[in-house]
């Protein structure tokens, strides 16, 4: 905790206050100022990548240094520790996510630090509690936080960085999706397409978790038996490559799992044909419009829905997400929740950046860890 006590004339760093990013940005470093004397309690100086408008983030972003901002009451001061480099964080950037903060701007949306320092009216959080922003919050990709106490949630002390970091975004949106549709019981199934990605792999491993037959799909790539493989050791059911079901008879190859009841696209086009049922699209990776024959709506009575976790957390249902997280993070210590993530040193945030741009093809989530 910084305390800065001053009287008569003198030249010193002027805490931030209530003043915007943007001010930070032009903000006389120094002062020449008479006051008298007076206790402020501050944060440390922050590192943090910030954009000021945008743009290809690896053109748009940079590093710089932040000065320390004023902890007020029902403040709290909070180190990072982690926070991930999502999909959603780089369109935020871009410019083109429905939900954004103005520029300029810190970026990351979730990530999780330890308690530095609390304002005097701030109660249930102490220093050193581990909590992350719940529901997430702009400005994670930054080495110290001051926001309001009601943003932050204290989890288990035990939870993997990692997985405290990132349990809310994709964990989360695939739990959900799970939960809001179709009432699933044990023995019934779903279907899912990229099934590789991070929603993906939580979902079959919720399923799995649950006695829920999952059905996935796979791009045809080189490696597709390994990926297969993997994915069955998450517990998977069955996994198949798109043009394996390019067949007329997809339900021989279902093993005797019933028929999907749910079923889930993030790929959009001819990959959204699922099944029957209620089909839930959360993404659009292909950037193709969903295609649908007539004859799914017709014999099938197939039902199109979608889900966007950022709209679910901004009704009342976002009363339960803190204690959907606690769930999560218990499986996740209890190695029952696992998906691939690459711990990256803060000074390294530009190659994690270009990893998480695709600029070296396939790569796990890329987690800034502000501690190395």
């Amino acid at each position: 905790m910084a305390s800065l006590v001053r009287s008569a004339t003198l030249r010193f760093l002027k805490p931030l206050g209530n003043l915007t990013l943007n001010d930070a940005f032009n903000h006389p470093r120094t002062q020449t100022l008479s006051v008298r004397a007076f206790s402020t309690t501050l944060s440390p100086p922050s590192k943090a990548v910030v954009y000021e408008q945008h743009g290809p983030p690896d053109r748009v972003t940079r590093v710089i240094q932040l000065p320390p901002v004023e902890v007020k009451e029902n403040d709290v001061c909070v180190k990072m520790l982690a926070a991930p480099i999502n999909p959603s964080d780089i369109n935020r950037i871009e410019g083109v996510y429905p939900v954004r903060p103005q520029v300029p701007a810190v970026g990351g949306y979730e990530g999780v630090g330890e308690v530095h320092s609390v304002g005097s009216a701030v109660k249930g959080l102490l220093p050193g509690d581990l909590v992350i922003p719940s529901p997430p919050s702009f400005g994670t990709w930054q080495t110290h936080i001051v926001k309001d106490q009601s943003v932050w949630y204290k989890i288990n002390k035990n939870s993997p960085l990692e997985y405290a970091a990132t349990i809310t975004v994709n964990p989360l949106t695939a739990l959900r999706m799970l939960e809001d549709f179709v009432t699933l019981n044990k023995g019934d199934a779903i279907v899912q397409n990229g099934a590789t990605s991070i929603v993906g792999q939580c979902i079959i491993q919720l399923a799995h978790h649950r006695g829920i037959h999952n059905i996935n799909i796979i791009r045809d790539r080189t490696g597709s038996d390994e990926v297969k493989e993997k994915l069955k050791n998450l517990g998977a059911d069955e996994v198949f490559t798109e043009s394996q079901l390019e067949v007329k008879n997809v339900k021989g190859l279902l093993s005797g799992i019933p028929e999907p009841a749910l079923g889930f696209n993030c790929v959009g086009g001819n990959a959204a044909s699922l099944a029957g049922g209620t089909m839930v699209t959360y993404g659009g990776m292909s950037k193709k419009p969903i295609t649908v024959s007539t004859s799914s709506f017709i014999f099938k009575d197939l039902s199109l829905r979608g889900f966007w976790l950022q709209n679910w957390m901004s009704t009342e249902k976002a009363k339960e997400c803190r204690v959907l997280i606690d769930s999560l993070l218990d499986l996740a210590r209890e190695g029952k929740l696992k998906y691939e993530m690459e711990l990256v040193p803060f000074d390294n945030f530009n190659a994690a950046l270009d990893k998480a741009l695709g600029k070296q093809g396939s790569q796990p989530k890329q987690v800034i860890n502000f501690q190395l």
